[in-house]
């Protein structure tokens, strides 16, 4: 993809989503544009006119902290889409440790492999699924993008039967995307996974203009399995080793419900599988592929 004003469309998306009742303003009468104005936001956050409107088009492109600040609070940022604007308008060498090969050490897989009642997949900032337990690998299988969770939501023919919630997962999962734009806005890989999705799934398009921001840390996850039915669960994601690139989630069910009982089920049709070391994801080259291994 070019290299975009990734400021500009960020600040744009997020004044649309802004109404004036929302700050405190009158609503105006007829509006050329949903949300606030231009001048609207610049009045907000203590900003000239012609000052904010240089920020939009790209021709100002070294803010002071204050100033994002500020605009943080007029546009009503949340703290994940806060971390967003600072790391579009202060671009810099992207983080040493954004490109590198990176590990999954051989006690988290043992760790996961040793919760026989609880699916753990553990996914990478694309939404690959890199590692799994027993439960956690058989929970996603039997779908053409069984790796990767953002393309089995927006363009695999099982997603929206798979996922029960398919737009509340969907709008999360777009923003869980931007979130991880975080560390390197300019990330080859994941602006690829972005433009490729775009492409193919107007579903996704629509959300990733909205520029929502938010990390997926916990909530509850309802999906509809081919194989044991209807499963309501709820799951919390963690950083193992306090890695920006690799998340952990865990789900549970409620103890002695119809789920838990059908996970047991799942889980004896599928005794014979062990942890999954590697996934590659077939989505990618070769060229931008970021390669997950075992350390030993």
């Amino acid at each position: 993809m070019e290299k975009a004003n990734r400021l500009g469309e960020f600040l744009r998306a997020r004044r649309a989503r802004v109404s004036p009742s929302e700050v405190g303003l009158p609503h105006g009468g007829m509006r050329r544009v949903p949300g606030l104005r231009r001048e609207e936001v610049a009045s907000l956050a203590g900003l000239s006119i012609d000052y904010y409107a240089r920020l939009e088009q790209g021709r100002e492109q070294h803010p002071s902290a204050s100033v994002l600040n500020a605009l943080g609070r007029a546009l009503r940022l949340g703290a994940d889409a806060q971390r967003y604007l600072f790391a579009v308008a202060t671009p810099g060498p992207a983080p040493a440790t954004a490109r590198v090969h990176r590990q999954v050490g051989a006690n988290l897989l043992a760790l996961v492999d040793e919760w026989p009642h609880h699916p753990a997949v553990i996914i990478d900032r694309c939404a690959t699924i890199v590692a799994a337990n027993q439960l956690g690998r058989a929970m996603y299988a039997g779908h053409r993008h069984s790796d990767n969770l953002a393309r089995l939501l927006f363009v695999d023919e099982d997603g929206r039967t798979f996922f029960r919630d398919w737009t509340k997962v969907a709008t999360a999962s777009v923003a869980a995307i931007r979130a991880s734009a975080t560390l390197d806005p300019d990330d080859a890989e994941l602006m690829a996974l972005v433009g490729e999705l775009s492409v193919r799934s107007a579903e996704f398009s629509r959300l990733w203009s909205k520029a929502e921001v938010r990390e997926k840390t916990s909530d509850s996850f309802q999906i509809r399995h081919p194989q044991v039915g209807d499963l309501d669960l709820v799951f919390e994601s963690l950083r193992p080793n306090g890695s920006p690139d690799l998340l952990l989630r865990i789900y549970r069910a409620e103890p002695a419900s119809s789920t838990a009982e059908a996970l047991a089920v799942l889980g004896s049709l599928t005794a014979d599988q062990t942890v999954m070391p590697q996934i590659e994801d077939p989505g990618s080259s070769a060229a931008t592929t970021t390669h997950y291994g075992v350390d030993h």
